[in-house]
């Protein structure tokens, strides 16, 4: 039992209260799948009795009816009239979710996210494909660029091979590290910076390790490509850029997907 109901029921059992009736009415209904129902009874029990946790219980019905803009309203309105309550971070988290909710659906996002015929992974998967694939032209321009030192000299082609690939690898885990943290805000501006702020804070770590056998150089994406520069493919750097890029898939795969269950 949530302290919520637990508030309600402690409440409405003091004496002959006029809202009980409807309040049991409303928990029977709601507890059956039967939202609209539920959030009759409980307009209906705050008509006869002003109580503002009636507030959080019409709101989660309209949450649950997918009505997101109501569900801010009333979610809102309780976090004013009972600023004490032990559900006030509850309805404040749910206030923003509800926000956030609604203006995906007015901006048509949402509904695409939520019916498309495809999975999350899969969405994901597509969304990272296409930003390598744009990140690879432009190492394949470098790659072209060099190859017109053959017209007038000689060319390591080993050396630009192993550039080549340790640049599509620093750039994928950039791009698994920007996908992830843009499914943490619904604002692009807000993924950038984080992003950014993430990747100076890694490349951070490499120029302010002295010592070349810091445990630091592990978690540093520029230390890794070093190898790569100087024609050197190391198991171990394409295993952790291979690694890196796994595991921010997966989170943005994992929060992605715990969104379209709440929605």
């Amino acid at each position: 039992m949530s302290p919520l109901v637990a508030v309600l029921i402690a409440v409405l059992a003091s004496g002959d209260r006029p809202g009980r009736a409807l309040f049991e009415r409303a928990e029977t209904n709601f507890n059956l799948g039967r939202f609209e129902q539920a959030r009759a009874d409980y307009q209906a029990a705050y008509d006869v009795e002003p109580l503002p946790a009636f507030l959080f219980n019409i709101a989660q019905c309209y949450r649950n009816l997918g009505d997101y803009e109501r569900a801010h309203f009333f979610f809102q309105r309780f976090t004013v009239l009972a600023p004490d309550s032990p559900n006030r971070a509850a309805a404040e988290r749910l206030t923003a979710e509800m926000s956030r909710l609604a203006e995906e659906r007015r901006n048509q996002t949402l509904p695409f996210l939520m019916s498309a015929p495809v999975s999350i992974t899969q969405i994901v998967l597509g969304k990272f494909s296409a930003l390598l694939w744009f990140l690879a032209l432009a190492i394949g321009l470098i790659v072209v660029m060099s190859l017109s030192l053959y017209l007038g000299g000689r060319l390591d082609l080993g050396l630009l091979a192993a550039n080549a690939l340790g640049l599509l690898l620093l750039f994928g885990s950039f791009a698994a590290v920007g996908l992830y943290l843009s499914c943490l805000t619904a604002q692009p501006l807000v993924a950038a910076i984080g992003t950014f702020a993430l990747l100076l804070g890694l490349w951070l770590i490499d120029i302010s390790t002295n010592d070349p056998d810091s445990v630091l150089h592990v978690l540093s994406l520029i230390k890794h490509f070093d190898s790569f520069a100087k024609g050197v493919i190391a198991v171990k750097d394409v295993v952790y850029y291979v690694a890196v890029i796994v595991l921010f898939l997966l989170l943005s795969i994992r929060r992605l997907d715990a969104d379209r269950l709440r929605a």
